[in-house]
């Protein structure tokens, strides 16, 4: 399989809306990213656990999100195009994402970008003339349009998503890794391989814009090939970081309000 293979799947399962007005899937000229629609509505956002309280009912504009994380191969056209800095070079985890000198290896060009920080990643997504999700719609993504707790359904599966107890000797996977945890709006990866960047600050508004601050941390979502606990795979999991933060299990995906986009 590779990126392309699954193009006419998405949208053959991709969500429409109501009127038949938009595509249920879309390709961003910029960066080749595939995104799928997540139509305007309610959903039920957080959860009465920690951080992510109180569950509440969040109303949303219609949006596109990426299919899947931005990837080295993306990463490298937005580097060439911008001279942009590449990822932190020489913070070495693993060969599956070191970036050398002369950039990443072709070998990896399917894998999730890491090494960037939130400025790293807002810098692309305006690039690609998009924007990093907020919480609210990073979630309802993730949750599908049945509000799942997990991409692929209420229960965990540690077969459904890259985590530290199913991924051998090895670190990060492939985009389109894990078939069986794409959440019911056609997304992979929403729930374990890397945690990812969201434009929320902490303290912020479930969709607010952010607003800077010194000691300010940026929300993160979305569990990771590190983690062995479940609870830190569920859509409603939340936790907050520097911005720059540049670790070897962070990356990042893009939105594209509709608004803004047709």
């Amino acid at each position: 399989m590779n990126l392309n293979d699954t193009l006419s799947e998405l949208r053959s399962r991709a969500i429409r809306p109501s009127d038949d007005a938009l595509p249920p899937v879309i390709v961003n000229e910029r960066d080749g990213s595939p995104m799928v629609l997540v139509p305007a509505g309610k959903f039920t956002m957080g959860d009465d656990l920690d951080r992510e309280s109180p569950q509440r009912s969040v109303q949303l504009e219609a949006f596109y999100i990426s299919v899947y994380p931005v990837t080295n191969r993306q990463y490298r056209a937005f580097v060439e195009a911008t001279g942009h800095q590449p990822p932190n070079i020489g913070a070495r985890i693993d060969s599956l994402s070191f970036w050398r000198e002369e950039g990443c290896p072709a070998e990896f060009d399917d894998y999730p970008v890491v090494l960037i920080s939130w400025d790293d990643a807002d810098a692309y997504a305006k690039w690609a003339g998009c924007r990093l999700p907020n919480e609210a719609e990073w979630e309802k993504a993730a949750r599908g349009p049945e509000g799942l707790l997990y991409p692929w359904g209420d229960k965990w599966d540690e077969n459904n998503c890259r985590n530290r107890n199913n991924k051998g000797e090895e670190s990060v996977a492939p985009v389109y890794s894990y078939p069986e945890g794409v959440s019911g709006y056609g997304t992979w990866n929403q729930s374990g391989n890397i945690m990812e960047w969201c434009s929320i600050w902490e303290g912020e508004g479930d969709s607010g814009n952010a607003t800077d601050g010194d000691e300010a941390l940026r929300q993160e979502r979305g569990g990771c090939w590190r983690y062995p606990d479940k609870f830190a795979f569920r859509a409603s999991q939340r936790s907050f970081v520097v911005p720059k933060a540049v670790n070897d299990f962070r990356g990042f995906r893009l939105v594209l309000p509709v608004k803004a986009g047709m």
